[in-house]
């Protein structure tokens, strides 16, 4: 559940801002803030089945701008370049191999023409 909880908090910092201002709600005090569906029943005068059905569908809309659009693959690729990057460099503080320097800044490269829009 905690992998969940997460996937969907990266999901919603990516696309959260599609989905309607109660999906929103919704989104950020169930996987956010950590509140039940009752609780958030409660708060907005609806059922829990209700809170549910929000939920789910907000669910799917974020999972469905994933699939479309890739953002979250994107970052995640870049991070783990950029991961791989920093131990080069620290590698080489500790080794003075200048391989890994160049390895360091072909990564980086990699990461700017990623991160470039194209002209």
């Amino acid at each position: 559940m905690l992998e969940k909880i997460a996937w969907m908090n990266l999901l919603n910092d990516f696309y959260g801002q599609l989905l309607t201002k109660r999906q929103q709600s919704f989104m950020e005090l169930y996987y956010g803030q950590n509140l039940s569906l009752g609780e958030i029943a409660a708060e907005f005068a609806v059922t829990r089945q209700a809170v549910h059905d929000t939920l789910k569908r907000a669910e799917q809309l974020l999972e469905k701008y994933e699939q479309k659009l890739g953002l979250v693959a994107k970052f995640k690729k870049e991070k783990n370049k950029l991961v791989e990057a920093v131990s080069l460099l620290d590698e080489y503080r500790d080794t003075a191999d200048d391989g890994k320097v160049q390895r360091a800044r072909e990564i980086l490269n990699e990461v700017i023409e990623l991160t470039s829009s194209p002209d």
